[in-house]
């Protein structure tokens, strides 16, 4: 590869100071920063304290959305194959699938490319790693059947909105592609939820989501409900495994788990946040299970157990991928453990007690990124206290 170091250093001076394109300087750097590791320092978070750069970083969270990608294209190609009546081999479910997804990581990379190089070329700074990871979150929290336009619109929204008018990455408050997901939510809500997301074939073929189902419903068993649906298999072992309708990359419990212990592995993601997210969650859906039983509920959502909770809608994707992130989240192992916990319990209350929004993990985790900073100035402050008396004595 020295052919092509030579070939970069050759044609550096063009884009620094004082050059004839100086002001694609940006553009220069991140191609060079991605085809070679870089010595410079970050001057805003996040900071990588490793020998692997933040370009590194990134790609490897890419590379744990891999299984992801695959088998929500697989479910794409097996959930049209249903749609149609018709039988198909995974390979056919696969290659099906693709064509249907590729349009839309395409429309939101190149949507997100667009504002972070724009953004980089009018304000000289470098571009950013963080819209690699962004805009490859933004096509698995979308439905197959979700406009092009659409996306284009919500990944915009994620990078301008949510990200550069902070001043970029590292001082954004909300995680981008949560935002673009949100926008989407309240702006189109009949396009990503609720039972026509996935209405598809000749005859108008559609049906609800997992999670829609017990929140439609009053005065029933949540799992004896899921159990009578006959148009899908709600069973608990299907709902891990992902064979049910709803976005792209969210429905695999398995393959998002292979993705977050890689991620906990390697040291990128914290564990604690998992960790603490499904002890929120267990505890609060004991609660309310508790609360439905000696109240005489008539809400169903209510009566839904923890074990269903964790493999039921975006749950086990945005804790490992999103609540996760390490801009927005918090940064101490105390902060991190409180932080995963209100998660955890607040995605089941949403779930819960809002009947309009059944999915509660994306409000529970823009909620808490907004007071991530205040949990860690808690923690700090108390660390701080327990030092001076300790060290008073």
């Amino acid at each position: 590869m020295k052919w092509l170091r030579d070939i970069l250093d050759k044609i550096a001076p063009t884009f620094k100071a004082s050059g004839k394109l100086e002001k694609l300087y940006p553009i220069f750097e991140a191609t060079d920063t991605i085809l070679f590791s870089t010595g410079e320092r970050t001057h805003s978070g996040p900071h990588i304290r490793d020998s692997v750069d933040v370009k590194r970083v990134m790609i490897l969270v890419v590379i744990a959305l891999i299984p992801c990608y695959i088998f929500g294209a697989m479910n794409v190609g097996y959930q049209m194959a249903v749609a149609l009546g018709q039988t198909s081999t995974l390979q056919e479910n696969l290659m099906n699938g693709a064509f249907k997804i590729l349009p839309i990581i395409a429309v939101a990379f190149a949507s997100g490319a667009f504002w972070e190089l724009l953004f980089a070329v009018v304000r000289r700074h470098p571009v950013s790693e963080g819209f690699l990871v962004t805009c490859a979150l933004i096509p698995l929290v979308m439905p197959p059947t979700i406009p092009l336009w659409q996306v284009a619109v919500a990944t915009t929204f994620g990078i301008v909105i949510g990200k550069e008018i902070f001043g970029g990455v590292g001082m954004n408050i909300f995680n981008p592609a949560l935002v673009a997901r949100a926008f989407l939510f309240f702006t189109y809500p009949g396009r990503i939820s609720g039972d026509k997301v996935w209405a598809s074939g000749p005859d108008g073929y559609s049906g609800a989501t997992a999670l829609a189902v017990p929140a439609a419903e009053l005065s029933q068993d949540a799992v004896t409900l899921l159990d009578s649906v006959t148009q899908f298999d709600f069973s608990w072992i299907n709902l891990f495994m992902g064979w049910i309708p709803g976005s792209i990359g969210e429905t695999s419990t398995l393959w998002i788990m292979v993705g977050a212990v890689f991620l906990a592995l390697t040291g990128i993601a914290s564990w604690r946040v998992m960790a603490g997210a499904i002890l929120g969650l267990t505890g609060m859906a004991a609660l309310t299970n508790f609360m439905a039983e000696i109240t005489g509920s008539t809400n169903t959502m209510l009566t839904l157990p923890a074990h269903y909770h964790l493999v039921m809608g975006g749950f086990a994707f945005s804790v490992a991928f999103m609540a996760t992130e390490p801009v927005t989240g918090a940064h101490t192992d105390k902060g991190r453990w409180i932080y995963g916990i209100f998660i955890g319990g607040l995605t089941v209350i949403i779930r819960s007690i809002n009947p309009a929004y059944p999915e509660g993990a994306m409000l529970a985790i823009l909620l808490m990124n907004a007071f991530a900073s205040l949990i860690d100035y808690f923690v700090i402050q108390g660390n701080i206290k327990r030092r001076m008396v300790r060290y008073a004595q």
